[in-house]
């Protein structure tokens, strides 16, 4: 008798699908607070760190501290020493959608053989240089396009990536309101 061959993506599902029983039990345990802290160096640059986060009811430690520098391109008279902050969005869009693309993948016994995103956000920046005040700060549009090879058909492929884009925080984040608050110290 064969045994049917797992797919093998890295994703630990049993895991994931035991976090979700234990939430469901335990609702409060759900609520998150996500962490980053930004020190302004100079001009437009900035650094970041991200080390802490607050979930299952208490304070999280990271295993190491993340840094990032932020900065604009020295067509803007910066002297680029990092990537702009809307670029950061995109990374964080597109790492989000794959990583739940392997999630779903795993979960759907697809091996994935390699998927490689490409993501650009259109944006006119006469907003935020207050040249023209009827034109938004932000992206008007974001396309990510996506090249996946992977042991399935086209359809299955496309309902990775649809469950993906249904289950991701950063594509809800990019594409509904959200809060934000200010505080000044």
């Amino acid at each position: 008798m064969a045994s049917e061959v797992q797919a093998n993506n890295g994703v630990n599902v049993e895991a994931l699908l035991s976090a979700r029983e234990a939430l469901t039990n335990a609702p409060e345990a759900a609520q998150f607070k996500w962490r980053a802290a930004c020190e302004w160096k100079d001009g437009t640059h900035s650094h970041s760190t991200v080390e802490s986060f607050y979930g299952l009811g208490q304070d999280q430690h990271r295993k190491t501290t993340f840094a990032f520098d932020a900065d604009h391109p020295e067509v803007f008279a910066s002297l680029d020493q990092g990537a702009t902050p809307v670029e950061y969005v995109l990374v964080g869009l597109a790492s989000c959608l794959t990583a739940g693309i392997a999630a779903v993948a795993q979960n759907r016994n697809i091996q994935l053989k390699s998927v490689k995103a490409t993501i650009e956000g259109d944006m006119d920046i006469a907003g935020i240089l207050g040249i023209d005040s009827d034109v938004r700060n932000g992206f008007s549009g974001i396309t990510v396009r996506y090249n996946i090879d992977a042991d399935a058909k086209p359809e299955d492929i496309e309902a990775l990536v649809a469950q993906s884009q249904k289950r991701s925080a950063v594509y809800d984040i990019v594409t509904n309101p959200t809060n934000v608050t200010v505080v000044v110290n």
